[in-house]
């Protein structure tokens, strides 16, 4: 006995670079999601710039961080990619502009960097209502543990941002923080 299928009587949905599709996703969220990846990008792009700034004032430990937090968000914005293709969707790459180079502080870089971290947290959380409008589940499972990596990520910024401003620009002080950056010790 044997079984034949008709490949007439199979019928796969397809994206738009033809890869066969379980779930269509709704064309608002593929969008945001373009407009994650290039949020992620500028991230990564700003903490490059930053990453450079502390290592031209011989302070490595910040610098070794921010290149970390640089490397991480490259990293986020390719896992954003490769989930959009998973699901069958041409990946956006939109421009970005050169990173700002240029800083008055530590105080101000870190202040800038918990900002733009809560502002990804915001976005993920947007990501995570839209799928759940659109009973996309398979988007919230893919988010979930994102989310929970970003808010401790937001953490870890609020954390240094609180050492950094009790320190109140004492250069030991500052060194001492450099140091423990230097080691991998955030919290």
């Amino acid at each position: 006995m044997s079984l034949s299928i008709s490949q007439s009587s199979i019928s796969v949905t397809t994206g738009p670079a033809g890869r066969a599709i379980a779930q269509p996703m709704e064309a608002t969220l593929i969008e945001s999601f373009h407009e994650h990846i290039t949020m992620e990008r500028k991230a990564a792009a700003a903490y490059f710039a930053i990453a450079i700034w502390f290592a031209e004032r011989e302070l490595r430990g910040f610098s070794k961080f921010f290149r970390e937090e640089s490397n991480s968000e490259q990293e986020h914005s390719g896992m954003f990619a490769d989930y959009l293709i998973a699901r069958g969707q041409t990946v956006v790459l939109n421009d970005i502009p050169a990173p700002r180079q240029e800083w008055n502080s530590i105080e101000e870089i870190i202040s800038t960097s918990f900002q733009m971290e809560s502002e990804v947290t915001t976005s993920l959380q947007q990501l995570y209502s839209m799928a759940e409008r659109s009973s996309d589940m398979r988007t919230t499972v893919f988010l979930d543990p994102t989310i929970d990596n970003q808010l401790a990520s937001e953490d870890e910024f609020a954390h240094i941002l609180g050492r950094v401003r009790f320190a109140n620009n004492q250069p030991s002080a500052m060194l001492i923080i450099d140091g423990e950056l230097s080691e991998g010790k955030t919290t």
